[in-house]
């Protein structure tokens, strides 16, 4: 029997732990769970030990954000499968059955994410990877059931097992072995976006990621960034920047920038006219930020296998805002 680590990444969460703990304890039958803290300055610490003493703890010595959060803990976690969880997600009973199941049926399958249900409307897809992630021709990163902001109603359209091109840190299950082949996520990314450049990678190397929407689960979102806050649109304006430098062939990479280059510009236009400043200076910041770590990002491309036909869709930003296509199966004919 696999053996599956439920690791959940904390920073000062104790409402949350407290809020979405149980229905993980409830529902993860056969696997183990631990609790990777950011060296948190509340009190989650002792409100597992007090409450969930089963629940094994990881102390990490600083906040490293995501990706050096995982990527120091999971060193010291042995299991054949990591699943990589947010704080915030309520989990559904047999949510694991699924995702065993594809993971013994195909051996090249390294990556799976089940479907996310948005926890406040739960007949809704969740923002946050929803029936699973695909990039376009230019990049830009894009789900079955969310283009941008547009979300899309479950009527059991994503209820399939499907290979995508990358499956949310929200809910994350990967092999032990592929994670240590690809040396974790990028720890430069921080936070947002650091899950696609880990598929990509994967994928560069031969690898499947799969979503399975018989298994789902509810996220909350928002907990540590909202989709207001200019920090995340920085974070994201970046990060997306930075896999494509390190991910993309050099002929295809370099005129993709330069055209992301442009289309942020006009991003930044239309935040001005929403009143939206500071989110436009959070796209100046990521330029900049690009900019100077071009050089050290760019060391990182790997002599891998490069996907000859990576994306789904030509352009989503210009199916979106001026076809104002909303849905995926309209955009994307399988």
């Amino acid at each position: 029997m696999l053996k599956i680590a439920v690791v959940i990444l904390n920073w000062n969460g104790e409402k949350l732990l407290e809020q979405f703990l149980p229905s993980v304890q409830a529902h993860s039958k056969g696997a183990e769970i631990y609790v990777a803290d950011n060296a948190s300055t509340d009190n989650s610490i002792s409100f597992i030990k007090n409450n969930y003493p089963s629940i094994q703890i990881v102390q990490n010595t600083t906040n490293g954000g995501f990706a050096k959060g995982y990527n120091d803990a999971l060193v010291h976690i042995d299991a054949d499968i990591y699943c990589l969880l947010n704080s915030d997600v309520e989990v559904t009973e047999n949510w694991l059955t699924p995702i065993r199941n594809i993971f013994k049926k195909d051996y090249e399958v390294a990556i799976v994410q089940p479907k996310i249900l948005d926890y406040k409307q739960k007949d809704y897809f969740e923002y946050a990877g929803a029936a699973g992630g695909f990039i376009d021709q230019l990049g830009y990163p894009f789900c079955r059931g969310r283009i941008f902001q547009a979300l899309e109603k479950d009527k059991g359209q994503y209820n399939d097992v499907k290979e995508i091109f990358w499956a949310t840190g929200a809910c994350m299950f990967i092999k032990k072995t592929v994670f240590n082949e690809l040396k974790g996520f990028d720890e430069d990314y921080f936070a947002h976006q650091e899950e696609v450049d880990l598929c990509w990678r994967a994928k560069n190397h031969g690898h499947k990621v799969m979503y399975v929407g018989s298994s789902k689960i509810y996220h909350l979102g928002g907990s540590t960034l909202s989709n207001m806050n200019p920090k995340k649109t920085y974070l994201n304006f970046r990060n997306s920047l930075y896999s494509i430098a390190k991910n993309l062939p050099r002929k295809k990479a370099f005129p993709i920038i330069f055209i992301r280059l442009l289309l942020d510009g006009v991003a930044g236009i239309r935040f001005i006219f929403q009143g939206k400043l500071n989110h436009c200076l959070a796209i100046l910041k990521a330029h900049l930020s690009f900019y100077k770590n071009f050089n050290k990002i760019f060391k990182k491309r790997e002599k891998a296998k490069y996907m000859p036909n990576y994306y789904a869709a030509k352009s989503i930003v210009w199916s979106h805002f001026v076809y104002h296509i909303r849905k995926f199966n309209i955009l994307v004919k399988d």
